[in-house]
């Protein structure tokens, strides 16, 4: 590979759809999936030697993907220079990416997917049609690199967080109403790391013993709560009074948290504002969580814990022994729901059982005690509506649109 850096050159992030990623990807391409306190697309936008002018989706997901990133889909590809394109399945980038030549690709050695790669304009789109042909010289790096089931967020999910957290140094600092807050701080003082425009009320306590504790723009930090790092709250969330905060938490935007969480990843707008563990998982957007619903993260045996990413696929080893959910965007549970170990419960379910949830649960599964059938997608719209309404938030057609399919294929496996 070519050893200077072409930083001046453009980039096209995309999403090839390769993989078990749903529902992490359901109703957003690979590269805006948070996999830290970014999204991959945000962590990609801070390094300051990439300059991702394009993104490349699936024609099924190009409206819906322009609408989300706010970048183009096909204007660049119009010139015959190169482009450096780089996998959305890939969070962190290995080294040497920038330093590629024409012709010359990294690729994950265990799959053979493409991380990135150099190639004139003209045949970028061939990265998702058929990147086999694609003529390249391939460097093969060893790893996880590309995030292909569930579950491989928790795999990258410290490495991520640790090197977000360090981009936001620079941006967030202390205040000296700390102190007249009546707020405790174990730990460094220099690694904590405030918005000017936050909420702070008096009694928290912050951790920074063991990383870093950053609090974004808009967040409210309620009496009583506890952030220990490294952790982080996103813009306009609220901590609500007496949570716990654990470490290789980030919590997205709009949500809302309380009792006990750690090492969880929140995509945004979801809310748990009541008692109840929830560990080791991932929460996609608009899920809510009934009071007293708890998760188990790790087997009374200590094993590795073995998921299903697709409803009737293998059972598959995630080399993990703390796994907890991974719970798609739209997901509702009832007061006092059990969660257990390793479950993939995919988009727009409903779950109201005494018995735990468990495995893999179907997109749109409606679950009682009564029995388990697909949620009708009128009544889900209905909910949805009001659930966006709260935030002032209408869906846009081409997410309405997006919904309609990932339903329409959820009831043929119901069939």
């Amino acid at each position: 590979m070519s050893g200077q850096p072409q930083s001046g050159r453009p980039c096209v992030i995309f999403d090839d759809r390769r993989g078990q990623l749903a529902p992490l990807n359901d109703l957003r391409p690979s590269f805006l999936v948070r996999t830290g306190a970014f999204t991959t697309l945000e962590r990609h936008r801070h390094d300051s030697r990439l300059h991702i002018e394009a993104a490349l989706m699936p024609e099924a997901f190009v409206l819906l993907g322009r609408e989300m990133s706010g970048l183009p889909t096909a204007a660049i590809l119009a010139s015959e220079s190169p482009v450096l394109l780089i996998n959305g399945r890939c969070p962190l980038l290995p080294e040497g990416v920038t330093a590629l030549a024409p012709g010359q690709a990294i690729v994950e050695s265990a799959t053979g997917d493409v991380i990135a790669c150099v190639v004139p304009c003209s045949r970028a789109r061939t990265v998702i049609d058929s990147p086999e042909s694609l003529q390249l010289d391939r460097h093969a790096i060893d790893g996880l690199w590309l995030i292909a089931r569930p579950w491989h967020v928790r795999t990258l999910r410290d490495r991520a967080i640790a090197h977000d957290l360090k981009l936001l140094v620079p941006t967030h600092h202390r205040h000296e109403w700390l102190g007249r807050d009546k707020c405790c701080v174990v730990g460094k003082l220099v690694d904590l790391r405030l918005h000017s425009n936050i909420i702070l009320h008096g009694g928290v306590i912050f951790d920074t013993e063991h990383g870093l504790v950053v609090v974004d723009e808009g967040a409210n930090i309620r009496p009583g709560a506890r952030l220990i790092g490294p952790c982080y709250i996103g813009p306009h969330c609220t901590v609500m009074e007496n949570a716990t905060i654990r470490p290789n938490t980030a919590i997205g935007p709009w949500c809302k948290a309380n009792g006990e969480i750690s090492g969880t990843i929140f995509q945004g707008f979801s809310n748990k504002a009541h008692d109840g563990y929830l560990g080791d998982s991932w929460v996609g957007e608009w899920c809510n969580f009934g009071a007293g619903t708890t998760n188990s993260n790790l087997l009374n045996t200590y094993g590795e814990i073995i998921a299903q990413a697709t409803p009737g696929g293998r059972h598959e080893r995630t080399g993990e022994n703390f796994l907890g959910a991974v719970i798609g965007d739209h997901t509702k549970f009832a007061i006092c729901t059990r969660i257990m170990t390793g479950a993939v419960l995919h988009t727009g379910g409903m779950f109201a059982t005494t018995t735990p949830v468990s495995g893999c649960a179907r997109p749109f599964t409606w679950a009682t005690d009564a029995g388990t059938r697909p949620y009708r997608f009128d009544k889900f719209v209905e909910v949805m509506r009001a659930a966006m309404e709260r935030r002032k938030i209408n869906p846009s057609d081409a997410y309405l649109r997006r919904l309609n399919a990932v339903h329409a294929a959820a009831m043929e496996g119901w069939k």
